[in-house]
């Protein structure tokens, strides 16, 4: 059993956040008593990773029905929505966000009792929180016979318990793998320009014990070629209906690399992370802030003046893609036809 702690929780008066910006120098918690608070840490990747995200965001109103005084179910509702407004801005492209807030939402819809209201906003949160946990532990169950003894297996930023709730994606075949005594070596890569893989997977596997060697995001060609590779795994942000994949920048490259070396290439999350109604050119790419690129720890390290791009994810297309690990089972090729045979029983 892991024993890192939850990612996010709601105490009933504040949400209590991991701080993933210490990472790995510091395991520190963020208390939010607003939701001006959790909509920062969002936006500012103090918690980051999909689920976790969509369960910040769902405890993020449940903070505001919790400190909602008064007994007009109008002005509560406006209240709600304006926090949800709020919450919905902090990052484009993370489905879990959306998909939560309007959870939540849905939630009150046939009730017309401020009290009622509150205390359905907050059990909704609860539950997705909780769900997180199920889902994540049956992601390991189904995945986790994909990683033999002696597998090395590759990985790109983090998908880990720390972008969820608690026990992670993609690191959910790898920690069911490492109950299950078998022995395996994980690679990460860096994952540039916030080094997530650095910083945060590096960090949860050594913590948990699984053997983890870090990478150069340039090297991951390399180490396929000639130290040897046997699977990778990523986590995801958004998947369409066919299969698409928008995860964190570098899966796309790293899936060409998979498929040029032969390698199977798995992409790991839950259904409430599967869009089937957009299009990919309705998907928005977050670009953030330069600066992520042109400093390191507050020191700049690129010309002052030059042009910077900054995609905080990319599109992998289903091509490149073995199968999809998620709660229901591993969905296989055709995706068009599996994903939705599979998510929508």
């Amino acid at each position: 059993m892991i024993d890192l702690p939850r990612t996010v929780d709601f105490d009933g008066e504040k949400v209590v956040l991991v701080d993933q910006r210490r990472l790995p120098e510091e395991l520190s918690f963020l208390e939010c008593a607003d939701v001006d608070c959790v909509a920062q840490a969002i936006r500012t990747m103090v918690i980051r990773g999909a689920p976790a995200i969509g369960a910040t965001a769902a405890f993020g109103l449940a903070l505001y029905a919790s400190r909602f005084k008064g007994s007009d179910t109008n002005e509560f509702i406006r209240g709600l929505q304006k926090a949800a407004d709020k919450l919905r801005s902090t990052r484009p492209t993370a489905y879990n966000l959306f998909w939560a807030i309007d959870r939540v939402l849905k939630g009150i819809n046939e009730l017309n009792d401020v009290e009622a209201m509150r205390e359905r906003v907050i059990a909704e949160a609860r539950d997705i929180a909780e769900e997180d946990i199920k889902n994540n532990k049956l992601i390991g169950e189904h995945g986790y016979k994909l990683i033999k003894d002696g597998y090395r297996v590759m990985t790109i930023c983090n998908a880990g318990s720390l972008a969820t709730v608690w026990y992670g994606t993609a690191t959910a075949p790898m920690y069911r793998a490492f109950e299950e005594g078998i022995e395996f070596e994980v690679i990460a890569l860096e994952t540039r320009p916030v080094l997530q893989g650095a910083r945060i997977t590096a960090f949860e596997l050594k913590h948990v014990g699984i053997p983890v060697s870090l990478i150069v995001d340039g090297a991951a060609g390399h180490i396929m070629s000639e130290y040897g590779v046997d699977l990778v795994i990523t986590g995801a942000d958004r998947i369409l209906s066919d299969g698409t994949t928008y995860n964190k920048i570098g899966t796309y490259s790293l899936s060409i690399l998979a498929k040029e070396h032969e390698i199977p290439f798995y992409v790991a999350a839950p259904k409430s992370t599967f869009d089937l109604r957009s299009k990919p050119q309705e998907v928005k790419i977050e670009m953030r802030d330069p600066d992520e690129v042109a400093e390191i720890y507050g020191r700049r390290i690129a010309p002052e003046g030059v042009n910077i791009l900054n995609p905080a994810f990319d599109r992998t297309p289903p091509d490149n893609i073995s199968g999809i690990i998620t709660e229901k089972g591993i969905i296989e090729k055709p995706f068009q036809e599996n994903i939705r045979k599979v998510l929508l029983v």
